[in-house]
Protein backbone atom coordinates (compact mmCIF):
# COMPACT_ATOMS: atom_id res chain seq x y z
CA UNK A 1 0.00 0.00 0.00
CA UNK A 2 1.40 3.38 -0.91
CA UNK A 3 1.77 5.86 1.91
CA UNK A 4 2.69 9.52 2.29
CA UNK A 5 5.64 9.93 4.66
CA UNK A 6 6.60 13.05 6.53
CA UNK A 7 10.39 13.49 6.54
CA UNK A 8 11.98 11.84 9.54
CA UNK A 9 11.80 14.04 12.62
CA UNK A 10 14.17 14.33 15.53
CA UNK A 11 12.44 14.06 18.89
CA UNK A 12 15.31 14.47 21.32
CA UNK A 13 14.50 17.92 22.71
CA UNK A 14 14.38 19.49 19.27
CA UNK A 15 13.43 23.13 19.71
CA UNK A 16 13.73 24.17 16.08
CA UNK A 17 10.89 24.08 13.56
CA UNK A 18 10.34 20.85 11.60
CA UNK A 19 7.50 22.27 9.53
CA UNK A 20 6.84 25.39 7.55
CA UNK A 21 3.08 25.06 7.83
CA UNK A 22 2.48 27.02 11.01
CA UNK A 23 3.92 27.86 14.40
CA UNK A 24 3.01 29.88 17.44
CA UNK A 25 2.36 29.63 21.15
CA UNK A 26 -0.51 28.27 23.17
CA UNK A 27 -1.30 27.17 26.68
CA UNK A 28 -0.12 23.66 27.54
CA UNK A 29 -1.86 20.94 25.52
CA UNK A 30 -2.70 19.00 28.67
CA UNK A 31 -4.46 19.91 31.89
CA UNK A 32 -1.95 17.73 33.70
CA UNK A 33 0.75 20.41 33.51
CA UNK A 34 0.91 23.94 34.90
CA UNK A 35 -0.30 26.65 32.53
CA UNK A 36 2.49 28.26 30.49
CA UNK A 37 3.22 29.52 27.02
CA UNK A 38 4.36 26.47 25.06
CA UNK A 39 5.55 26.50 21.46
CA UNK A 40 3.18 24.67 19.12
CA UNK A 41 3.33 24.01 15.40
CA UNK A 42 1.40 21.96 12.86
CA UNK A 43 3.55 19.27 11.28
CA UNK A 44 0.88 17.55 9.17
CA UNK A 45 -2.84 18.00 8.47
CA UNK A 46 -5.69 17.12 6.14
CA UNK A 47 -5.28 20.47 4.37
CA UNK A 48 -1.94 19.24 3.03
CA UNK A 49 -3.61 16.35 1.20
CA UNK A 50 -5.79 17.97 -1.44
CA UNK A 51 -5.78 14.73 -3.43
CA UNK A 52 -7.63 12.84 -0.67
CA UNK A 53 -11.15 12.94 0.75
CA UNK A 54 -11.26 12.46 4.53
CA UNK A 55 -14.20 11.60 6.77
CA UNK A 56 -13.14 14.48 9.02
CA UNK A 57 -10.50 17.22 9.07
CA UNK A 58 -7.45 16.16 11.08
CA UNK A 59 -4.05 17.41 12.17
CA UNK A 60 -0.82 16.37 13.85
CA UNK A 61 0.82 19.08 15.95
CA UNK A 62 4.01 19.35 17.97
CA UNK A 63 4.02 21.20 21.28
CA UNK A 64 7.34 21.96 23.00
CA UNK A 65 6.73 22.21 26.75
CA UNK A 66 8.42 24.77 28.96
CA UNK A 67 9.39 24.94 32.61
CA UNK A 68 10.66 22.60 35.30
CA UNK A 69 11.49 18.99 34.53
CA UNK A 70 9.54 19.10 31.26
CA UNK A 71 11.57 21.89 29.65
CA UNK A 72 11.95 21.05 25.95
CA UNK A 73 9.83 17.89 26.03
CA UNK A 74 7.73 17.42 22.88
CA UNK A 75 4.10 16.36 22.74
CA UNK A 76 2.91 15.07 19.38
CA UNK A 77 -0.89 15.37 19.25
CA UNK A 78 -2.91 13.48 16.66
CA UNK A 79 -6.37 15.06 16.34
CA UNK A 80 -8.54 12.95 14.02
CA UNK A 81 -11.49 15.34 14.28
CA UNK A 82 -13.02 13.36 17.13
CA UNK A 83 -10.14 12.01 19.24
CA UNK A 84 -7.02 13.83 20.45
CA UNK A 85 -4.09 11.50 21.21
CA UNK A 86 -1.04 13.08 22.89
CA UNK A 87 2.18 11.08 22.37
CA UNK A 88 5.46 11.70 24.24
CA UNK A 89 8.46 10.64 22.11
CA UNK A 90 10.89 11.55 24.91
CA UNK A 91 9.18 9.06 27.22
CA UNK A 92 9.42 5.89 25.16
CA UNK A 93 6.54 6.91 22.85
CA UNK A 94 4.12 6.71 25.78
CA UNK A 95 0.69 8.34 25.51
CA UNK A 96 -0.07 11.15 27.94
CA UNK A 97 -3.83 11.09 27.40
CA UNK A 98 -6.62 10.60 24.89
CA UNK A 99 -9.61 12.96 24.77
CA UNK A 100 -12.99 12.83 23.09
CA UNK A 101 -15.17 15.76 24.09
CA UNK A 102 -15.48 15.67 27.89
CA UNK A 103 -14.15 12.10 28.10
CA UNK A 104 -10.51 11.55 28.91
CA UNK A 105 -8.39 8.43 29.00
CA UNK A 106 -5.81 9.43 31.57
CA UNK A 107 -5.63 10.44 35.21
CA UNK A 108 -4.60 13.21 37.59
CA UNK A 109 -1.24 12.08 38.90
CA UNK A 110 0.53 13.99 41.68
CA UNK A 111 3.29 14.31 39.05
CA UNK A 112 2.06 17.33 37.09
CA UNK A 113 4.89 17.79 34.61
CA UNK A 114 5.75 15.61 31.63
CA UNK A 115 9.11 14.70 33.11
CA UNK A 116 12.09 14.27 30.81
CA UNK A 117 13.89 10.97 31.54
CA UNK A 118 17.13 12.80 32.33
CA UNK A 119 15.50 13.86 35.62
CA UNK A 120 14.43 10.34 36.61
CA UNK A 121 16.75 8.23 38.78
CA UNK A 122 15.32 4.72 38.46
CA UNK A 123 17.42 3.53 41.42
CA UNK A 124 16.00 6.06 43.91
CA UNK A 125 13.73 5.04 46.81
CA UNK A 126 14.79 1.43 46.63
CA UNK A 127 14.28 1.08 42.89
CA UNK A 128 10.99 3.02 42.76
CA UNK A 129 12.36 6.04 40.90
CA UNK A 130 10.18 5.21 37.86
CA UNK A 131 7.29 6.77 39.79
CA UNK A 132 8.91 10.21 39.62
CA UNK A 133 7.69 10.58 36.03
CA UNK A 134 4.55 8.43 36.20
CA UNK A 135 1.51 10.33 34.93
CA UNK A 136 0.70 8.95 31.48
CA UNK A 137 -2.42 7.14 30.34
CA UNK A 138 -0.43 4.43 28.53
CA UNK A 139 2.93 3.36 29.84
CA UNK A 140 4.96 0.45 28.52
CA UNK A 141 6.78 -1.50 31.22
CA UNK A 142 9.83 -3.50 30.10
CA UNK A 143 11.66 -4.46 28.00
CA UNK A 144 14.50 -6.48 29.55
CA UNK A 145 12.45 -6.64 32.74
CA UNK A 146 9.23 -5.28 34.22
CA UNK A 147 7.35 -5.53 37.49
CA UNK A 148 8.50 -5.12 41.07
CA UNK A 149 12.01 -4.02 42.00
CA UNK A 150 14.42 -6.51 43.53
CA UNK A 151 17.32 -8.68 42.51
CA UNK A 152 17.78 -11.32 39.86
CA UNK A 153 20.67 -13.23 38.36
CA UNK A 154 22.30 -12.59 35.00
CA UNK A 155 25.45 -13.60 33.14
CA UNK A 156 28.05 -10.84 33.22
CA UNK A 157 30.77 -9.93 30.72
CA UNK A 158 33.16 -12.61 32.07
CA UNK A 159 30.55 -15.33 31.69
CA UNK A 160 29.92 -15.61 35.42
CA UNK A 161 26.56 -15.54 37.19
CA UNK A 162 26.08 -12.19 38.93
CA UNK A 163 23.33 -10.31 40.75
CA UNK A 164 21.39 -7.56 38.99
CA UNK A 165 19.30 -4.93 40.77
CA UNK A 166 16.00 -4.62 38.90
CA UNK A 167 14.12 -1.33 39.18
CA UNK A 168 10.36 -0.90 39.04
CA UNK A 169 8.86 -1.60 35.59
CA UNK A 170 12.08 -1.45 33.63
CA UNK A 171 13.64 1.22 31.45
CA UNK A 172 11.67 1.59 28.21
CA UNK A 173 9.36 4.39 29.40
CA UNK A 174 12.40 6.50 30.27
CA UNK A 175 14.27 6.06 26.99
CA UNK A 176 13.64 8.79 24.39
CA UNK A 177 12.66 7.63 20.93
CA UNK A 178 15.48 7.80 18.40
CA UNK A 179 13.07 9.25 15.86
CA UNK A 180 9.45 9.43 14.81
CA UNK A 181 7.49 10.04 11.63
CA UNK A 182 3.92 10.66 10.54
CA UNK A 183 2.51 8.34 7.89
CA UNK A 184 -0.82 8.73 6.05
CA UNK A 185 -2.22 5.81 4.07
CA UNK A 186 -2.83 6.63 0.42
CA UNK A 187 -5.94 4.45 0.26
CA UNK A 188 -9.22 5.16 2.12
CA UNK A 189 -9.95 5.41 4.99
CA UNK A 190 -6.49 7.08 5.05
CA UNK A 191 -5.23 5.79 8.38
CA UNK A 192 -2.96 8.27 10.19
CA UNK A 193 0.05 6.77 11.97
CA UNK A 194 2.65 8.14 14.36
CA UNK A 195 5.56 5.73 14.17
CA UNK A 196 8.57 5.80 16.48
CA UNK A 197 11.61 3.69 17.31
CA UNK A 198 13.04 3.14 20.79
CA UNK A 199 16.19 1.15 21.55
CA UNK A 200 16.99 -0.61 24.81
CA UNK A 201 20.57 -1.68 24.20
CA UNK A 202 23.56 -2.48 26.36
CA UNK A 203 27.09 -3.68 25.67
CA UNK A 204 27.20 -7.21 27.13
CA UNK A 205 23.45 -6.91 27.62
CA UNK A 206 20.11 -6.77 25.82
CA UNK A 207 19.90 -5.43 22.28
CA UNK A 208 16.20 -4.77 21.88
CA UNK A 209 14.48 -2.57 19.31
CA UNK A 210 10.87 -1.42 19.71
CA UNK A 211 9.05 0.03 16.72
CA UNK A 212 5.69 1.41 17.80
CA UNK A 213 2.81 2.77 15.80
CA UNK A 214 -0.12 4.73 17.26
CA UNK A 215 -2.84 5.10 14.65
CA UNK A 216 -6.45 6.05 13.97
CA UNK A 217 -8.70 6.98 11.06
CA UNK A 218 -10.24 10.44 10.54
CA UNK A 219 -13.44 10.91 12.54
CA UNK A 220 -13.14 7.59 14.40
CA UNK A 221 -13.71 6.96 18.13
CA UNK A 222 -11.21 4.08 18.08
CA UNK A 223 -7.43 3.88 17.83
CA UNK A 224 -4.70 1.27 17.84
CA UNK A 225 -1.26 0.64 19.33
CA UNK A 226 0.80 -1.74 17.20
CA UNK A 227 4.31 -2.65 18.35
CA UNK A 228 7.13 -4.79 16.98
CA UNK A 229 9.88 -5.95 19.33
CA UNK A 230 13.11 -7.30 17.80
CA UNK A 231 16.14 -8.95 19.35
CA UNK A 232 19.06 -7.44 17.43
CA UNK A 233 21.61 -9.45 19.40
CA UNK A 234 23.21 -12.81 18.60
CA UNK A 235 21.97 -14.57 21.75
CA UNK A 236 18.44 -15.47 22.90
CA UNK A 237 17.02 -12.62 24.99
CA UNK A 238 14.42 -12.69 27.75
CA UNK A 239 11.89 -9.88 27.69
CA UNK A 240 8.84 -8.65 29.58
CA UNK A 241 6.18 -6.21 28.40
CA UNK A 242 3.22 -4.72 30.27
CA UNK A 243 0.82 -2.25 28.63
CA UNK A 244 0.05 -0.24 31.76
CA UNK A 245 -3.14 1.66 30.83
CA UNK A 246 -4.24 4.09 33.57
CA UNK A 247 -7.77 5.44 33.95
CA UNK A 248 -9.09 8.16 36.25
CA UNK A 249 -12.01 10.55 35.98
CA UNK A 250 -14.22 10.99 34.05
CA UNK A 251 -15.01 7.28 33.67
CA UNK A 252 -13.55 6.12 36.99
CA UNK A 253 -15.84 7.10 39.86
CA UNK A 254 -17.72 5.59 42.78
CA UNK A 255 -19.84 2.77 41.36
CA UNK A 256 -17.74 2.31 38.21
CA UNK A 257 -17.23 -1.30 37.13
CA UNK A 258 -14.54 -3.22 35.27
CA UNK A 259 -15.55 -6.12 33.03
CA UNK A 260 -12.82 -8.57 32.06
CA UNK A 261 -13.95 -12.11 31.13
CA UNK A 262 -11.39 -14.50 32.59
CA UNK A 263 -10.53 -18.14 33.15
CA UNK A 264 -9.06 -17.38 36.55
CA UNK A 265 -8.64 -14.57 39.06
CA UNK A 266 -5.96 -14.42 41.76
CA UNK A 267 -5.11 -11.69 44.29
CA UNK A 268 -1.51 -10.53 44.07
CA UNK A 269 -1.06 -10.41 47.85
CA UNK A 270 -2.90 -10.94 51.14
CA UNK A 271 -4.21 -7.38 51.16
CA UNK A 272 -5.83 -7.77 47.74
CA UNK A 273 -7.30 -11.10 48.86
CA UNK A 274 -9.41 -9.28 51.46
CA UNK A 275 -11.19 -7.31 48.72
CA UNK A 276 -11.53 -10.03 46.11
CA UNK A 277 -15.33 -10.29 46.46
CA UNK A 278 -15.60 -6.75 45.07
CA UNK A 279 -12.72 -6.83 42.61
CA UNK A 280 -14.89 -5.48 39.77
CA UNK A 281 -16.34 -2.55 41.76
CA UNK A 282 -14.79 0.83 42.44
CA UNK A 283 -15.09 3.12 45.43
CA UNK A 284 -14.81 6.88 45.23
CA UNK A 285 -11.59 8.65 46.23
CA UNK A 286 -10.53 7.20 49.60
CA UNK A 287 -7.75 8.81 51.67
CA UNK A 288 -5.31 6.19 52.93
CA UNK A 289 -6.37 3.54 50.41
CA UNK A 290 -3.77 0.81 49.80
CA UNK A 291 -3.60 -0.51 46.26
CA UNK A 292 -5.27 -3.80 45.34
CA UNK A 293 -3.94 -5.86 42.45
CA UNK A 294 -5.70 -8.78 40.74
CA UNK A 295 -4.16 -11.23 38.29
CA UNK A 296 -6.35 -12.61 35.50
CA UNK A 297 -6.04 -15.19 32.74
CA UNK A 298 -8.30 -13.59 30.13
CA UNK A 299 -10.85 -15.49 28.10
CA UNK A 300 -10.74 -15.07 24.34
CA UNK A 301 -13.03 -15.60 21.36
CA UNK A 302 -12.55 -17.89 18.37
CA UNK A 303 -9.97 -15.44 17.00
CA UNK A 304 -7.98 -15.43 20.27
CA UNK A 305 -9.20 -11.90 21.03
CA UNK A 306 -9.77 -10.79 24.62
CA UNK A 307 -11.85 -7.87 25.91
CA UNK A 308 -11.69 -5.65 28.98
CA UNK A 309 -13.72 -2.53 29.63
CA UNK A 310 -14.31 0.10 32.28
CA UNK A 311 -17.79 1.65 32.58
CA UNK A 312 -18.93 4.56 34.70
CA UNK A 313 -21.58 4.22 37.41
CA UNK A 314 -24.51 5.24 35.21
CA UNK A 315 -23.41 2.97 32.39
CA UNK A 316 -23.40 5.63 29.68
CA UNK A 317 -19.63 6.05 29.32
CA UNK A 318 -17.04 3.32 28.84
CA UNK A 319 -13.66 2.55 27.38
CA UNK A 320 -12.57 -0.78 25.97
CA UNK A 321 -9.40 -2.59 24.99
CA UNK A 322 -9.13 -5.69 22.81
CA UNK A 323 -5.99 -7.72 22.17
CA UNK A 324 -4.74 -11.14 21.10
CA UNK A 325 -3.99 -13.54 23.96
CA UNK A 326 -1.36 -15.35 21.91
CA UNK A 327 0.62 -12.09 22.09
CA UNK A 328 -0.37 -10.93 25.59
CA UNK A 329 -1.76 -13.91 27.56
CA UNK A 330 -2.16 -12.18 30.95
CA UNK A 331 -4.09 -9.25 32.42
CA UNK A 332 -3.57 -7.28 35.62
CA UNK A 333 -6.20 -5.05 37.21
CA UNK A 334 -4.64 -2.41 39.48
CA UNK A 335 -7.06 -0.61 41.79
CA UNK A 336 -5.73 2.55 43.43
CA UNK A 337 -8.83 4.46 44.55
CA UNK A 338 -6.80 6.76 46.80
CA UNK A 339 -7.58 10.42 47.38
CA UNK A 340 -7.49 12.68 44.34
CA UNK A 341 -4.39 14.37 45.78
CA UNK A 342 -2.55 11.03 45.93
CA UNK A 343 -3.76 9.71 42.56
CA UNK A 344 -7.24 8.25 41.98
CA UNK A 345 -6.64 5.68 39.25
CA UNK A 346 -7.09 2.13 38.05
CA UNK A 347 -4.89 0.14 35.71
CA UNK A 348 -6.05 -2.28 33.00
CA UNK A 349 -2.84 -4.00 31.91
CA UNK A 350 -2.56 -6.68 29.19
CA UNK A 351 0.90 -8.21 29.37
CA UNK A 352 3.31 -11.05 28.73
CA UNK A 353 3.14 -11.80 32.47
CA UNK A 354 2.26 -10.35 35.85
CA UNK A 355 4.04 -7.52 37.71
CA UNK A 356 6.03 -9.69 40.12
CA UNK A 357 9.80 -9.43 40.11
CA UNK A 358 11.33 -11.16 37.10
CA UNK A 359 12.76 -14.07 39.07
CA UNK A 360 9.24 -14.88 40.32
CA UNK A 361 7.79 -14.60 36.83
CA UNK A 362 10.50 -16.89 35.46
CA UNK A 363 9.62 -19.48 38.11
CA UNK A 364 6.08 -19.60 36.70
CA UNK A 365 7.20 -19.68 33.06
CA UNK A 366 6.01 -16.16 32.27
CA UNK A 367 9.28 -14.68 30.96
CA UNK A 368 9.35 -15.24 27.17
CA UNK A 369 12.51 -15.27 25.08
CA UNK A 370 13.33 -13.86 21.67
CA UNK A 371 15.71 -15.81 19.45
CA UNK A 372 18.45 -13.82 17.70
CA UNK A 373 16.92 -11.69 14.97
CA UNK A 374 13.36 -12.65 15.89
CA UNK A 375 10.48 -10.18 16.15
CA UNK A 376 7.28 -10.34 18.19
CA UNK A 377 4.24 -8.20 17.38
CA UNK A 378 1.69 -6.78 19.82
CA UNK A 379 -1.54 -5.04 18.82
CA UNK A 380 -4.12 -3.42 21.10
CA UNK A 381 -7.34 -1.77 19.92
CA UNK A 382 -9.00 0.89 22.08
CA UNK A 383 -12.41 2.54 21.93
CA UNK A 384 -14.38 5.23 23.75
CA UNK A 385 -18.10 4.50 24.01
CA UNK A 386 -20.91 6.96 24.76
CA UNK A 387 -24.59 6.28 25.42
CA UNK A 388 -26.44 3.51 27.28
CA UNK A 389 -27.10 1.46 24.17
CA UNK A 390 -23.45 1.31 23.16
CA UNK A 391 -22.20 0.60 26.68
CA UNK A 392 -24.93 -1.97 27.38
CA UNK A 393 -23.89 -3.84 24.25
CA UNK A 394 -20.30 -4.06 25.42
CA UNK A 395 -21.30 -5.17 28.92
CA UNK A 396 -23.58 -7.82 27.43
CA UNK A 397 -20.72 -9.11 25.27
CA UNK A 398 -18.39 -9.35 28.27
CA UNK A 399 -21.07 -10.93 30.46
CA UNK A 400 -21.99 -13.54 27.86
CA UNK A 401 -18.33 -14.41 27.39
CA UNK A 402 -17.94 -14.99 31.13
CA UNK A 403 -21.11 -17.11 31.29
CA UNK A 404 -19.64 -19.43 28.68
CA UNK A 405 -16.70 -20.33 30.94
CA UNK A 406 -16.91 -20.28 34.72
CA UNK A 407 -14.15 -18.23 36.32
CA UNK A 408 -11.89 -19.93 38.88
CA UNK A 409 -11.36 -17.54 41.79
CA UNK A 410 -8.28 -18.27 43.89
CA UNK A 411 -8.63 -16.80 47.36
CA UNK A 412 -4.92 -17.03 48.17
CA UNK A 413 -2.08 -15.16 46.44
CA UNK A 414 0.56 -17.20 44.59
CA UNK A 415 3.79 -18.19 46.30
CA UNK A 416 6.65 -15.85 45.48
CA UNK A 417 9.52 -17.73 47.14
Amino acid sequence: MKKTLLPFLSCLLALGSCSEQSSGTMESATENTPSRQDLVETIESSTGHKDKTFASPWSVTKTVLKGGKQEGVELITLDNGKLRIAVIPARGMGILDVRMGDIRLGWDSPVKEVVHPSFVDLESRGGLGWLEGFNEWMVRCGLEFAGHPGTDEFINNTGDTATLNLTLHGKIQNIPASGYEVVVDEEPPHRIRIRGTVYEKFFYGPKLKLVTEISTTPGSDTFQISDRLTNEGSFPQEFQLIYHGNYGSSILEEGAMVYAPAKSLTPMNEHAAKGIAKWREYAGPTPGFTEEVYLLEPLSDANSRALALLANASGDQATSVRWNVTELPYLTIWKNTASEEDGYVTGIEPATGYPFNRKVERKYGRVPRLAPGDTRSFTLDFGIHLGKESVDGLIAEATQSQISAKIVINSEPPATE
